[in-house]
């Protein structure tokens, strides 16, 4: 007899940490969202902390093209939050402080965390507005003596976006800090490979399977850029600064559009869907390495702990 095949595709999804892993069970079938965040610590311990969060049943958390919008907001709070906690457990947070940082906390006293915390999101926001919308479209701005038509100068500025994005993923992949969060990234992906193929979480099971998964926000981004070539493509050129803020209006259509690609392709496998994975894929190579058998432990950790007993209550 033949064996029965158990994959299935997973709602399970996760981030990778400083020194950690975060994975959230977002099943449409079910009302509460379950979260958890595993982080080794310096004295080598895995520290687990579990919370649970009931769904908003809100017209615009269902319809499509929609929904993408508030689903990506929702997981960028969650990614920063757990992101600053892993920080904290890893004992980032216990380094020694420079002067500067001394004094203003002795300034700012309890809100230090608050405010320096909302300049780390500002400065973030900054320059990802400044790197992939304000530079590719004064790029784009200065070739238009030389391309006549909207369309090309659109292309030439999505095509400058996209290499930038290659580049600053290939720097950041440089440095030791960012390579583990990578390492930890690869380890979330093999994981949940292991659960969507019926497998035992073990280190040795997860170990066999590949890093690079279809529902990876690596992958969400790239399409994010790709669709932005389509959509801004309508947007004047007379102005750059008018340019960009009108970008910036469009940019929720591009976010919704793009989850409801990434969405369709995690669900389906196809050559339809495994032709618009695979640039997503191949740029994994950068935000992905392979992880050593602690860093899967702590995935695996993670992991468990947002099973539900039901496996169709994790059914994508």
């Amino acid at each position: 007899m033949k064996e029965k095949n158990t994959t299935f595709k997973t709602s399970i999804g996760g981030q990778a940490l400083i020194e950690g892993v975060m994975m959230r069970n977002d099943s449409s079938s079910v009302a509460i969202d379950k979260c958890a965040m595993a982080v080794r610590k310096p004295d080598g311990e895995i520290e687990l902390e579990v919370w649970e969060s009931q769904k908003p049943k809100r017209w615009y958390r269902r319809t499509p093209f929609v929904r993408g919008i508030f689903n990506f907001i929702n997981m960028l709070i969650i990614g920063y939050k757990t992101l600053m906690r892993s920080a904290e457990l890893a004992g980032f947070e216990d380094e020694e402080e420079s002067a500067f940082e001394k004094k203003l906390r002795e300034k700012l006293g309890k809100n230090f965390t608050a405010f320096f915390n909302g300049i780390v999101m500002v400065l973030g926001v900054v320059l990802a507005v400044g790197l992939f919308m304000l530079l590719p479209a004064a790029i784009g701005y200065l070739l238009g003596g030389a391309i006549h038509t909207r369309l090309a100068l659109t292309a030439v500025e999505g095509v400058t976006k996209i290499i930038i994005f290659i580049l600053y993923l290939a720097l950041v992949s440089r440095m030791q800090e960012i390579h583990r969060v990578f390492q930890y990234h690869g380890a979330e992906h093999k994981t949940i490979f292991c659960y969507e193929h019926g497998q035992e979480l073990t280190v040795e099971n997860v170990q066999k399977f590949q890093r690079f998964h279809p529902r990876c926000g690596t992958s969400f981004l790239l399409i994010v850029l790709v669709i932005s070539i389509l959509v801004f493509s309508v947007v004047t050129w007379d102005s750059l600064f008018l340019r960009v803020f009108l970008k910036l209006l469009l940019l929720p259509v591009v976010v919704g559009i793009a989850y409801e690609i990434i969405k369709f392709a995690g669900r389906h496998d196809n050559p339809f869907t495994r032709a618009i994975s695979a640039p997503g894929l191949w740029l994994q190579r950068l935000t992905t390495s392979e992880p050593d058998a602690s860093q899967i432990e702590v995935a695996i950790a993670s992991m468990k702990a947002v099973i539900p007993e039901d496996r169709t209550d994790a059914i994508y």
